[in-house]
């Protein structure tokens, strides 16, 4: 089982401001502004009280699209993907997780024979949130931070062009508009419906925060990793022998969005140990 971390949810270019831990643990990766799709931030629920627009509200009145900071508005639309997070949206009863990726980024996963079984673990840009005067804010006590939030073991895949059938459940998904399916390697992941060593446990989910959920190193800006030790000598993609600092810090590329790591039993442990330690809390509540 090869792991792939996998960059997603808000960054300096797209949205302008990192995904919110919430006072409560709870991380949101906020999905990233698109013109081209419909889903809005409005649409999304946190609870049953709150939408994504107004938690994305009271952070920032503005959000930054291809570059360019914008008015948040009710109209504002998203691309929910991945979509991990089960209580969006009103879900269709043969709903799984599912994951779209296209164009570079698909070219990068197939040319590392990334394939059914294998793991992503995804991983964005948090930063601390507290309440000020009944109204959420970023701690300014916090520096932003690369989290892993999530995992996605791959199921089933599909490539999704203008002839391809797709259940009825699917078709919500970003990656089967009609300009996607335009792109040959417009493809989606399906993920299994339960880990494939651990069948209590769903084949995707999300996490709460933990410090051992952070990749960042206690001290530096957020691209600078403390991995260990064991990851040194293994192939990860868009990276090389350099990007180890002083032979003990890893510094994380800024382009790319999946960094397949070379199959190794190490890796796949401290993946499966991540996943079965910090799913507990969050996962109680779902079962």
């Amino acid at each position: 089982m090869k792991v792939i971390l996998s960059r997603k949810g808000f960054d300096s270019y797209y949205g302008g401001y990192p995904s919110p831990i919430l006072p409560d643990g709870r991380m949101i990766s906020l999905p990233i502004p698109s013109l081209i799709d419909s889903t809005r931030y409005i649409d999304l629920k946190i609870d049953q009280s709150k939408s994504l627009y107004s938690l994305m509200k009271e952070l920032k009145t503005k959000i930054k699209i291809d570059g360019k900071w914008t008015a948040l508005t009710k109209q504002t639309t998203c691309h929910l993907d991945p979509d991990i997070y089960h209580f969006f949206t009103e879900r269709d009863k043969k709903w799984v997780p599912l994951f779209g990726q296209i164009n570079a980024s698909q070219s990068h996963l197939e040319n590392n024979n990334v394939k059914v079984g294998d793991l992503f673990l995804f991983f964005g840009w948090f930063r601390k949130t507290k309440y000020h005067k009944e109204k959420l804010v970023f701690d300014p006590k916090e520096r932003g931070k690369h989290v892993i939030f999530g995992y996605f073991q791959i199921g089933k895949i599909i490539k999704v062009n203008k002839k391809t059938i797709l259940p009825k459940w699917m078709l919500y998904h970003p990656h089967t508009i009609k300009e996607r399916r335009k792109v040959r390697n417009n493809t989606i992941y399906i993920a299994r419906k339960r880990l494939s060593w651990n069948s209590k446990l769903p084949g995707a989910y999300f996490f709460d925060y933990s410090k051992n959920l952070v990749l960042t190193k206690e001290g530096c800006s957020k691209s600078y990793w403390n991995l260990p030790a064991f990851f040194k000598n293994l192939k990860i993609s868009y990276h090389s022998k350099n990007s180890w600092k002083n032979n003990e810090t890893f510094k994380s590329a800024e382009r790319g969005q999946e960094f397949v790591i070379e199959e190794n039993e190490k890796v796949e442990e401290w993946a499966k140990n991540l996943i079965e330690k910090n799913i507990a809390g969050s996962y109680s509540c779902f079962v």
